[in-house]
């Protein structure tokens, strides 16, 4: 019979909170997927590495997990709360009816550790595939292929997962049940009415208002400036104004809506309750909705940002080159590893071995004027004033010694590319810039002043600059940024750096169509490494990428879940508890002639209003908090891209609120069937 009536309140809770038994997936979910981080494909090839940025990651994580616990605990203990409060009356009848107090502990710890262990059941599955598809998406975009794939169940983050939140859920119980069973039975069998709180006058609360949306425009300004990035003081301040912000604001709410209350329309069904209950809500727990917004705003920046930022870095460079190899300063270095390569069978890999040649200018002058661009500066100059233009100016400026790139090496380059060949004059010179220092609108402006063959002094001798603004690396070893250099004829590369440069082996796999270009890359390194060459791979050029690549991609997204159940489960539990309380306010309506489609109807209007507000106010304030995180977290090559990303980051942001809206379609589930069940007479006790 005990285990019957376990069973059958267990599958009631599920039911009846369907709600909060889905924000327990979730929160399994996400706990599994940021515990298993570590055994991702993407990770273990970045890990290969060595690279201090993912240890640094990777040593977030139990951090993480531990803040994720310590926010979910309080989570649960409210929603604990919500439901025990739901069966006051219901553990009053048990124990009037002779139950002892120590077996209704017993049962309240049977039906927890029933709904946990399905939870559990239902979770881990879930978790484990959902981790495997953003596995196989984070190399999807990427560009490494997913053929390579294998999936990997990690059992340490299954058992961690299940022992943190059977931890959290225990001790929300202790504390729970331990209080419910030691009340009296009159207690549980009255209802307890929420107390009333002190108004103020109505000039209070609009000074409260226009306090707070002056405390959010200094926010903002300060945000999308990028001062707040300045230093920890302007960050503190410009978080504390966003903070008090919108403490202020929705503590002032309560005055447009007491003037709606007063001078509203009054022809509509139930327009004065709807008001009113508002009201109420607004004034009981406008610091509530203040978090809940917060919280919604960190979630949509932390989404948007994220998602927009990974997409960023995951096509923001082109891959042409799969490896080079660093020679001596003379040819003869070259010649030696092409031999080692072909000696140990390697040499047939590669579809492409070309030399390429970069020096630096040999010569008695000062290395202050050796390169002299006037023309060009001037040109420049006479351009419409922007920020490109001036960031441009400044880096040209101190281009007066540049690096030569050999015309022959560079084509081989092109040629591998896929791209059309330069080609120069004895007197002239294409420019090379690397991607880091420009961006489209850059190169935009010089290539329309190289369309004029400006006339520049190299090493006292006349240069005509030509061509296009070329930005592919000519290495992969992100090491070596050249942020300006020329590229000159083969005989006059050999005359200016005095036969001195440095000669590279850039080589590009072959056969990497048919497979994933991430395993061909592991597997020649370690054919590789048994040669003793020195190299640097396509892998650890895209190794900072594809840190950022991952970050955006796995803890944005994971913070932004956190964030988004909490805010959603809080306040839906929240309005569910003040539907609760309002019980007789609606079996009054009943009694006067409401019937179910009039009060559902009435609880909807009030949904929409109550999880608008907050709603509304985080996703016009994400606007402002991701084009801050773009300006703080993204290089300067990046700015150009901004406008493309906030569209991007728009989208996702979009996409959050039509999560948002599916939430709310729950609420309104929960609210009516609560409703029905008000419909059927009871008898009073």
């Amino acid at each position: 019979m005990f285990s019957k009536l376990v069973s059958r309140n267990s599958r009631r809770s599920r039911k009846e909170n369907g709600l909060f038994f889905g924000s327990l997936l979730i929160s399994i979910i996400a706990f599994y997927i940021i515990l298993s981080l570590p055994n991702q494909d993407v990770m273990f090839f970045l890990t290969t590495m060595e690279s201090q940025a993912v240890d640094k990651l990777l040593s977030l994580i139990p951090a993480l997990f531990g803040a994720a616990l310590f926010i979910l605990f309080f989570l649960i203990y409210y929603a604990s709360k919500f439901q025990l409060e739901r069966r006051r009356h219901e553990f009053g009848v048990y124990l009037m009816m002779g139950m002892r107090r120590g077996r209704l502990f017993a049962m309240l710890l049977a039906e927890d550790l029933a709904g946990s262990a399905g939870a559990l059941l239902i979770g881990l599955p879930a978790a484990f595939l959902l981790s495997e598809l953003i596995s196989l998406v984070t190399a999807r975009l990427v560009g490494l292929g997913i053929i390579g794939h294998t999936m990997s169940f990690s059992p340490q983050a299954a058992g961690l997962t299940a022992a943190g939140f059977l931890l959290i859920k225990f001790a929300a119980f202790l504390i729970l049940s331990s209080a419910i069973s030691r009340q009296e039975i009159g207690a549980l069998l009255v209802e307890r009415p929420d107390g009333t709180k002190k108004q103020l006058p109505a000039p209070v609360y609009a000074l409260a208002m226009l306090a707070g949306i002056f405390c959010l425009a200094a926010a903002y300004r300060m945000a999308i400036s990028g001062r707040a990035w300045e230093n920890i003081g302007v960050m503190g301040l410009t978080l504390l104004l966003g903070m008090l912000g919108t403490f202020s604001l929705f503590y002032g709410l309560r005055f447009p809506v007491s003037l709606v209350a007063a001078h509203g329309r009054s022809d509509r069904r139930l327009h004065a309750f709807n008001v009113r209950q508002i009201q109420e809500t607004v004034v009981r727990r406008s610091g509530t909705l203040a978090v809940c917004s917060l919280l919604m705003l960190s979630a949509l920046c932390c989404f948007g940002a994220g998602v927009a930022i990974a997409r960023f870095y995951g096509s923001s460079q082109p891959h042409v080159l799969d490896y080079t190899f660093p020679g001596d300063e003379r040819a003869s270095g070259i010649a030696g590893i092409r031999e080692t390569l072909h000696e140990h069978g390697l040499d047939a890999s590669f579809s492409d071995l070309f030399e390429m040649k970069i020096g630096h200018i040999q010569t008695d002058r000062d290395y202050e004027t050796v390169f002299q661009m006037e023309p060009v500066m001037t040109a420049l100059q006479a351009l419409p004033s922007s920020e490109n233009r001036d960031v441009l100016l400044n880096n040209l400026s101190y281009a007066t010694c540049p690096y030569l790139i050999s015309l022959e090496s560079y084509n081989a380059l092109l040629r591998a590319a896929g791209e059309p060949l330069l080609s120069l004059q004895e007197d002239e010179a294409a420019v090379y810039m690397d991607s880091e220092w420009t961006n489209d609108s850059k190169s935009g402006m010089l290539n329309e002043i190289l369309q004029t063959r400006p006339r520049t002094v190299l090493d006292g001798h006349d240069c005509y600059l030509t061509g296009t603004v070329q930005t592919i690396n000519p290495v992969t070893d992100r090491s070596i940024t050249l942020s300006f250099a020329l590229i000159v004829p083969d005989d006059v590369f050999e005359r200016r750096t005095g036969d001195r440069g440095s000669v590279y082996l850039d080589g590009v796999l072959s056969g990497t169509e048919d497979t994933s270009l991430m395993s061909a890359i592991a597997e020649m390194n370690k054919k590789l490494n048994a040669t003793g060459l020195t190299y640097e791979s396509y892998l650890q050029n895209i190794g900072r990428h594809l840190f950022y690549m991952v970050a955006a991609s796995y803890i944005t997204i994971y913070l932004a879940i956190i964030f988004l159940i909490i805010a959603n489960t809080i306040i839906g539990v929240q309005f569910l508890m003040s539907q609760q309380k309002s019980n007789s306010r609606y079996r009054t309506l009943i009694r006067l002639g409401a019937d179910s489609r009039t009060l559902r109807g009435s609880a909807k209007r009030q949904i929409n209003w109550y999880f608008g507000i907050p709603s509304a106010l985080a996703a016009f304030s994400s606007l402002f908090g991701v084009r801050a995180l773009f300006s703080g977290l993204l290089p300067s090559s990046a700015a150009e891209n901004r406008s493309e990303m906030m569209m991007i980051s728009a989208a996702m942001i979009f996409v959050m609120c039509v999560i948002e809206y599916l939430y709310i379609l729950a609420v309104k589930r929960s609210s009516d069937r609560y409703l029905l069940s008000l419909m059927v007479p009871r008898r009073e006790e």
